[in-house]
């Protein structure tokens, strides 16, 4: 009996001597870090936009890009687009810097073209996704902002859509590859 009493001392002990222990080092706990920001990411167009004809449009759509570096910038760009005959409209898009108000260089893309000179008035248009893919190297913090335009070189569109859903996003996506 008395083997078991001194085992259960000795036990007592261990865990007092423990229980010290975690007060002692949880005084020097404190708040957690701030989260990293990150190295990529991508942002979804959760709504349409409607393109007036003959400016570049803004979208809603922007990823920023934390720090200085080199960067892939990819975005997948649907448009929808139809007009009535004669009609010939298209839609083009790029990538605009807007911390430093200028595009990125070459990264204009045709997205959606509708041509129809036929004689009578059955609407032509259709959907399609274009993508960008451009190197972009920036000394700081940078926003990219997708921007769309109309171009009506004959007749008018009826309707000139940045367009984004279930059945296809538009997308902007970022990825840091060197510092």
């Amino acid at each position: 009996m008395k083997r078991f009493r001194t085992s259960f001392a000795v036990l007592g002990t261990a865990v007092a001597a423990l229980a010290a222990a975690v007060v002692v080092t949880q005084g020097g706990v404190s708040t957690a870090q701030p989260a990293a920001l990150a190295d990529q990411a991508v942002s979804h167009l959760h709504s349409q936009v409607d393109l007036p004809p003959g400016v570049w449009t803004d979208t809603p759509l922007t990823v920023d890009l934390p720090f200085s570096g080199t960067y892939e910038l990819d975005a997948d760009v649907r448009g929808r687009l139809s007009g009535t005959p004669a009609v010939n409209s298209y839609i083009t898009a790029r990538l605009w810097n807007a911390t430093t108000n200028t595009a990125v260089p070459e990264s204009e893309r045709l997205v959606n073209q509708v041509i129809d000179h036929n004689v009578g008035n059955a609407g032509a248009g259709g959907n399609q996704t274009a993508p960008i893919s451009e190197v972009v190297a920036v000394n700081g913090p940078t926003t990219i902002r997708l921007q769309a335009r109309r171009v009506d070189a004959v007749g008018s569109a009826s309707i000139a859509q940045i367009y984004s859903d279930s059945s296809g996003y538009t997308s902007l996506r970022f990825d840091r590859v060197a510092p």
